[in-house]
């Protein structure tokens, strides 16, 4: 009578980051609020200007901003509301990066105005590369379920092990423990400093198997 056995097999790989997205905001505020408006529009300005430009050097792949945007709240002091309203405005940008080089030289410098703030840095591999990435660590995953497997059946003296399924975590009770393989991003976020030699970018996958021994 043949021997069902069934594991989880799991696999990971490091790769160096090859693009950074940078989310940036643009704020000013103040007690007039054409004069807030006219704050933020007159940093917004240039900063897309120099993101075209480093879009056409090829050192920005895609970038977004949002309108400016203008809202008005009453601050509360010493547990009495404000008498005169705040006004805000702010816009949200986002910029995806692939020239690390010239990111630090563009934060560098935007950080330098007080309208400007880093909400955080995340790093990545290239799409491009990713499934390639993944092709090679599924199939690292593999072979350690196999290990796995025959470790099994080794220590209840059976043969060599075949495999009768292969699935995502979970599938092989109908359901899924996950939507895929998960990656361990590096991730800044302003603080004492922004980091800009991130961690690797690690990739992780499992996989479930289910083999047979004679």
């Amino acid at each position: 009578m043949s021997l069902q056995i069934t594991v989880r097999g799991s696999a990971q790989a490091s790769y160096p980051p090859e693009r950074a997205t940078v989310r940036l905001r643009v704020q000013a505020r103040g007690g007039d609020r054409r004069e807030v408006r006219d704050d933020v529009a007159a940093t917004f300005e240039p900063l897309t200007d120099q993101l075209r430009e480093l879009a056409s050097r090829g050192a920005v792949t895609s970038w977004s901003g949002d309108q400016v945007g203008v809202y008005t709240h009453s601050p509360v002091e010493d547990g009495r509301r404000a008498e005169r309203p705040v006004h805000v405005a702010r816009v949200e940008v986002v910029v995806e990066f692939v020239d690390f080089e010239r990111m630090s030289g563009f934060l560098d410098f935007w950080l330098s105005r007080d309208a400007v703030e880093v909400g955080g840095i995340e790093w990545d591999v290239l799409d491009r590369h990713r499934r390639a990435h993944e092709a090679d660590i599924r199939k690292a995953a593999v072979e350690d379920a196999v290990t796995k497997a025959q470790a099994y059946a080794d220590a209840v003296r059976r043969g060599r092990v075949s495999a009768v399924e292969l699935a995502d975590p979970g599938m092989l009770e109908g359901r899924s423990d996950a939507g895929g393989p998960i990656t361990y991003r590096a991730v800044a976020h302003r603080g004492d400093g922004l980091a800009l030699e991130p961690a690797p970018i690690v990739i992780a996958v499992e996989i479930d198997g289910r083999f047979t021994a004679s």
